[in-house]
């Protein structure tokens, strides 16, 4: 990892650089079903309300954003509020150097420390490069889903993952708001978690 290097918190003046990753991935590929990108003040507003109950992390090199990460509701009924499901981008320009797994690995230590039990990613396939990341971050395949949407010309089937973040109690306290661990005392280091996978020069 380069001096820098780092993981943190995304902020509303990240939605350019959010953008400028997530197009491409909108406009020419079945990866996200979404099939225009979003407005740069479109997603300044997601990454804000993301940040009310959940994380988004970026990672930044040379103080331009490479990567980013979040975490969101799986379903919206209180019974679900105990797992997320998972969204991962990293640009071309950043691929095959850690930052995925960076990410992946920060964003699983700040969801523990919230309560999360279970991590969600639905993920296009066929994508081999995709699905061995998914199962090398410790995630198992659940279900496939054949056919199930149509984009880029195609029906595509979709694939849905889970890891496990921790043991499921049998009288869960309900999570902390992602504001919450924020506040606590070694929330630069926590954030920062995955830093060590970073291969970059």
């Amino acid at each position: 990892m380069t001096a820098d290097a780092r993981i943190r918190v995304a902020t509303p003046a990240d939605a350019a650089a959010v953008r400028d990753i997530y197009a491409p991935f909108c406009e020419s590929t079945a990866v996200t079903f979404e099939e225009t990108a979003p407005a740069e003040a479109e997603l300044a507003d997601r990454i804000e309300s993301t940040l009310e109950c959940h994380p988004w992390l970026v990672c930044e090199v040379d103080t331009e954003v490479v990567g980013y990460a979040y975490a969101g509701p799986l379903r919206k009924r209180r019974a679900y509020e105990w797992v997320v499901e998972l969204s991962v981008y990293v640009a071309n320009s950043a691929r095959r150097t850690g930052v995925g797994q960076a990410l992946y690995e920060s964003l699983f230590a700040v969801l523990e420390r919230q309560g999360i039990r279970d991590a969600y990613a639905v993920t296009t396939v066929p994508n081999p490069e995709t699905e061995r990341f998914h199962e090398r971050m410790g995630f198992e395949r659940l279900v496939d889903f054949p056919a199930i949407g149509y984009t880029q010309d195609e029906w595509q089937d979709v694939a849905w993952w889970r890891r496990p973040l921790a043991e499921k109690s049998d009288t869960p306290e309900r999570p902390r708001p992602f504001p919450a661990v924020r506040e606590d005392d070694d929330w630069e280091s926590l954030v920062r978690t995955g830093e060590d996978s970073l291969e970059l020069s």
